[in-house]
């Protein structure tokens, strides 16, 4: 046998994965001769002799005596998986089909229906997922968009949906703790009108103030009525609802961001795409509408244009030299410089339109909506010309796309959340305690609620489609040609989104109903996103991963709901001082969030009252500690235990493909030695016959008179 070059077989591995070991490879091998000569058995053969005895034990005590028939041990999961899922070829399906076949014809009458049952009721659990899948809303309109726009727009929409739904369960929170009572208990001030008229007008609905002041949509509305136990009245259940829907948006976006950051690290960065498979297995032959194949062979096409624009970039990161580092860095130093000086000059304006915003009387009433309005008009501007500022910078900083992206969505949502703190702390501190502050503050985020979809809305018919039509009827003029395509920039519509959102949360104490307010918005601005998106824009001919852009979405978003909570906790500490204590709402007249659950504790019984003390003492804070400690622990070590255990079926593909290459180049080496010993043997003949058939010259020289053989003269 020829001897062969030794080929080391190697992959990219993480720093994590030096310490991973082999394990028994789980393939189907056939005992042949090349059997003991593959890669991966001389590696793991030690460790299979050491737990080959153990198992057989196992086996047998496991199976028992079959009497011909096959054992009733453990259900094996293969045989009853379908055949579409699992990962072999046609003519491997086939085999397992008809071992299948076999097995049910050699068990009994009733092992053979459970199994039956099994995989009918597996069928009809995956036909209704899919039917409940299909019943979503929206669901064509994303698979719509995913083919024309790529995963990145449609990562969009599906974040959108997930706060409708988010504000909706905030609607059942607000009527079952708090709309729910107070209608069927009334209100301690159930004197004050609720019709419209007298001074009343139309900007009441765009000011807040007026009739809408006086409506369940505010604070002040909400005062203790007939409900007036110890631990059930109007306050209490207030505070409940608030601070469930706070802890519930908690638990729902800390789990999504976790989710999301989960798949993203073990498939976003250890994993590369297989080109082969997205190209021959990607493509889903169930599909018999022409338009649904058109946006399945677009997809695909993004999926590819993502993939090469990232190996591009990896490949010119490789490249760059000691030299072409130190630059980059240095370029990347002073346009971060430039973004903090931008983001100063913003708060600067910001703190400017907020002192300035109090409309002095005898102004036209024009004039004092404006000025009133002159705060969210001053945040949307900025909001609005600066993220594609930092969108221009993040484009010389020499980033992949994907990471421009996430650069211009981290730099842009700072800008968002700190210019709403500013205005926040310039509103609590510019209210006065006479009023009745938490109404103010309400009325506050209504308007900055109200006018961010007024500016979405005159965004998508006022700028965006009229752009689109001038491209269209003039698509030679001037204007056309300066105005350009348009495209749908992901980081500024989600920033919009986090931006809202992290307004409804911060107002939610102050005016119950403005998740009400939110849902309406955000399902009136899906349909205008998707108008812009379908008849304005065009595709970008660069692709983005969404994976990990969505991780961000949910981190801004998680930032959004702490600065609410903060915002929240600062006052209700500030209801607690003599001179800040609320004149209106469910706690007026003097009460406070701290003596009225001090009153429900003190109407506990005693056992009641000692627990909860203790909870909320220090003693309780040792014991949460170490709970705390031994579940991260157990949670670290699991996922240690997971991540070890993908090293391994890392390292078992490694000794598969080692395995591939050795029998490939086994079989060539047999193929050679095969021709070589056809071409011997059909030489050997012809030799032969030459030597047996001298030339025809030869003998010619015999015939001729003058010539005579050696022989012949020798014997002579």
């Amino acid at each position: 046998m020829e001897p062969h070059p030794t080929v080391n077989f190697m992959r990219l591995r993480s720093e994590d994965s030096t310490h991973s070991s082999l394990s028994s490879d789980s393939c189907e091998y056939y005992q042949t001769e090349i059997f003991d000569q593959l890669p991966s058995i001389q590696a793991s053969r030690s460790e299979q002799n050491t737990q080959g005895n153990w198992e057989a034990h196992q086996g047998r005590l496991e199976t028992g005596e079959s009497h011909g028939h096959l054992s009733r041990g453990p259900k094996d999961k293969a045989s009853t998986q379908p055949l579409r899922n699992m990962v072999m070829c046609i003519q491997g399906k086939r085999d397992a089909r008809d071992r299948r076949k076999m097995q049910i014809s050699n068990i009994g009458f009733w092992e053979s229906w459970r199994r039956s049952q099994s995989i009918n009721r597996k069928r009809v659990w995956a036909q209704m997922g899919g039917a409940l899948l299909g019943l979503l809303p929206w669901q064509r309109t994303l698979h719509a968009i995913e083919g024309r726009f790529g995963v990145g727009v449609k990562a969009y929409f599906v974040f959108l949906r997930y706060l409708i739904y988010l504000n909706l369960l905030h609607c059942a929170l607000i009527g079952g703790f708090i709309l729910g009572p107070t209608a069927f208990y009334g209100r301690g001030n159930s004197s004050v009108s609720l019709k419209f008229g007298g001074n009343d007008s139309v900007l009441d609905f765009f000011l807040g103030s007026g009739y809408l002041d006086r409506s369940p949509a505010f604070f002040g509305f909400y005062t203790p009525g007939s409900l007036n136990l110890s631990c059930l009245n109007t306050p209490l259940l207030y505070l409940a609802g608030i601070l469930t829907i706070i802890f519930l948006s908690l638990i729902m976006v800390v789990r999504r961001t976790i989710v999301g950051y989960k798949h993203t690290w073990m498939l976003g960065k250890r994993y590369s795409m297989n080109v082969s498979y997205k190209i021959f297995c990607g493509w889903d032959f169930t599909i018999q509408n022409p338009a649904s194949a058109t946006l399945k062979r677009s997809f695909i096409r993004n999926d590819l244009k993502l993939f090469l624009e990232e190996q591009s970039f990896s490949l010119r990161k490789a490249q760059r030299t000691l030299g072409q580092k130190a630059r980059l860095y240095l370029l990347r130093f002073v346009l971060n410089l430039l973004v903090l000086s931008l983001l100063g000059g913003a708060f600067q304006l910001i703190y400017f339109a907020t002192t300035n915003s109090q409309p002095e009387s005898g102004h036209h009433w024009l004039v004092s909506l404006v000025l009133q309005y002159l705060p969210p008009i001053t945040i949307t501007f900025v909001n609005l010309v600066l993220p594609h500022i930092f969108r221009k910078i993040s484009s010389f900083e020499d980033y992949s796309f994907t990471m421009q992206v996430n650069v211009t969505l981290v730099r842009s949502i700072f800008l968002k959340l700190a210019s709403l703190g500013i205005y926040l702390v310039f509103v609590i501190k510019t209210t006065e305690p006479q009023q009745c502050r938490e109404n103010k503050f309400g009325r506050e985020m209504y308007k900055l609620c109200i006018f961010n979809f007024l500016a979405t809305f005159c965004n998508a018919f006022f700028l965006s489609y009229p752009r689109k039509l001038v491209q269209e009827k003039y698509p030679s003029s001037l204007l056309a040609r300066l105005s350009g395509k348009q495209h749908f920039l992901i980081p500024f519509h989600v920033l919009d989104l986090v931006y809202s959102q992290t307004v409804s949360w911060v107002g939610v104490f102050y005016c119950p109903l403005l998740p009400l307010i939110g849902t309406v918005t955000l399902m009136a601005m899906f349909y205008i996103k998707k108008f812009t998106v379908l008849r304005c824009c065009v595709a970008e001919q660069r692709m983005f991963r969404a994976s990990s852009s969505s991780v961000l979405f949910h981190f801004m978003l998680l930032l959004g709901l702490l600065m609410a909570a903060v915002t929240m906790g600062i006052n209700l500490y500030q209801q607690d001082v003599p001179n800040n204590m609320s004149s209106c709402g469910p706690f007026g007249n003097g009460k406070t969030v701290f003596n009225v659950t001090g009153l429900c504790v003190d109407s506990l019984p005693s056992s009641a009252q000692t627990t909860l003390r203790y909870l909320a003492s220090e003693a309780f804070a040792l014991p949460l500690i170490l709970a705390e400690v031994i579940i991260l622990t157990s949670y670290v070590s699991r996922g240690r235990a997971n991540h070890k255990a993908i090293e391994r079926l890392k390292d078992m593909l490694v000794m598969s493909s080692s395995d591939k290459r050795f029998l490939v180049k086994q079989h060539a080496t047999m193929l050679r030695r095969k021709k070589t010993l056809t071409d011997r043997v059909r030489s050997a003949p012809s030799e032969t016959t030459q030597t047996s058939n001298p030339p025809p010259h030869i003998q010619s020289d015999e015939s001729h008179p003058s010539v005579r053989p050696v022989h012949s003269q020798t014997s002579t």
